[in-house]
């Protein structure tokens, strides 16, 4: 049986071909929606896990979130820079490490903030060493520039016709580890750095506070213009009158005092989140989209199976005389329905291994450009679940398989040698 089985599939190749493809796309589109979205899920909650409590002025949380931990360029609302003082003082607070953005340099997104930061965010260096002067930077792992490179800091985007700094060139001191998140493909500097070099200091506390945006604002980028000491040493104790500040990140020395961190930054003019408490919310968001999508393939899966039925019955027809020759032969139905049921059966299955495969290289793909964009690692792999998809596939094409099978299986010896 299975050598006619063979011979017959060879002698009809291209219409089998017809069949796996169709297959193998349909089945390729659900797989590629399910995998893809395993991936974002899994790749932001990584990347989230890096960070355990982010505090900025009251507003979007969602956004907070994107800004400081994702590096999503937009305005946020300052807060006092005295909130930093209280941090840096309290007992309960391991480190803060305050943020700022707004600058970038060959599509890169510039990022003030600490030398504790720097040295912490991956656990060490892949080459050189932590900035130790205002005009020395850090880059992360997907950085494409070299140790000991200039750096020339631009105000916003050159997309967005920014303006080049004149005040300050940093010099590259350092290289993190790989971390798996957006800041991979970050420029680190000196938070005393940016505020200088936006003309920003103890005294122009206040004008930061009301005048000073982030990435995405419009404002005369000579404005804020300051000339700055790259060789002046860093000092990171922060007082009251420190410039107003989008973002702090902050680790806690407990899980207790994280929770009551959150509790009191939750109040008055700032807000206190937990990234992954935030990425619940855009997860459920996410699967609501996903369900669409799945919707949409198994749609796309429907009309797939019902144009197989349809072929299979023409199929059948023109087969009429060969399987009318067969019974005459001596087959019995039995026979004729397990050959025509095998051999609709195995172009199914092959098309859906290859439906899974070619998903899983186009998630793959899609995966790697979006890490690439986004420095966020993008897991995509296989999961325990994914086995029952392929059987239900599987279960399904049996079913479908058993159609033209059944039609075979009732035509008689002497009306097909009539046909």
């Amino acid at each position: 049986m299975i050598r006619f089985i063979l011979a017959d599939l060879r002698r009809l190749w291209a219409g089998s071909l017809v069949v796996v493809l169709l297959v193998a796309l349909a089945t390729a589109l659900g797989v590629s929606v399910v995998l893809q979205e395993r991936a974002l899920r899994l790749g932001s909650a990584r990347a989230a896990d890096k960070f355990d409590l982010v505090i900025g002025a009251g507003g979007s949380e969602t956004q907070l979130v994107l800004s400081s931990i994702f590096l999503q360029p937009s305005p946020l609302p300052l807060m006092p820079g005295e909130v930093l003082a209280r941090l840096a003082g309290d007992p309960r607070v391991d480190w803060a490490a305050p943020i700022g953005f707004g600058d970038s340099f060959s599509g890169y997104p510039i990022v003030g903030t600490t030398a504790t930061l720097a040295d912490k965010l991956s656990g060490g260096f892949a080459e050189g060493k932590v900035f130790a002067r205002e005009g020395e930077a850090v880059i992360g792992s997907a950085v494409r520039l070299s140790l000991g490179g200039e750096i020339k800091p631009m105000h916003g985007s050159a997309e967005d016709g920014g303006e080049t700094h004149t005040g300050l060139v940093y010099h590259i001191a350092g290289r993190l580890r790989p971390t798996g998140t957006a800041w991979d493909r970050a420029i680190l500097v000196p938070i005393q750095a940016v505020w200088h070099i936006h003309g920003l200091g103890a005294e122009g506390a206040e004008e930061a506070e009301h005048d000073h945006e982030q990435a995405g604002a419009e404002h005369d980028a000579h404005e804020h213009h300051g000339e700055i000491d790259p060789d002046a040493a860093l000092d990171e104790t922060w007082s009251a009158d420190a410039p107003g500040l989008p973002a702090i990140l902050v680790k806690p020395k407990t899980i207790a005092d994280a929770y009551k961190l959150r509790q009191d930054y939750r109040s008055g003019d700032t807000v206190a989140v937990f990234p992954g408490e935030v990425l619940t919310n855009l997860y459920a968001t996410l699967g609501d989209a996903k369900q669409i999508l799945v919707a949409v393939a198994s749609g796309a899966q429907a009309l797939v199976a019902a144009s197989l039925v349809l072929v299979t019955v023409i199929h059948i027809g023109q087969r009429r005389r060969q399987i009318g020759a067969l019974r005459a032969f001596g087959a019995p139905r039995g026979a004729i329905f397990g050959i025509v049921w095998l051999e609709f059966f195995t172009l199914v299955a092959i098309g859906v291994g290859l439906g899974f495969a070619l998903g899983f290289a186009v998630t793959l793909t899609l995966s790697g450009m979006f890490s690439q964009t986004s420095g966020i690692a993008m897991p995509v792999g296989f999961a325990r679940e994914d086995a029952g998809l392929a059987g239900v596939l599987l279960a399904f094409a049996a079913i479908l398989a058993a159609l033209p099978a059944v039609l075979a299986y009732r035509q008689s010896p002497a009306q097909a040698l009539r046909a």
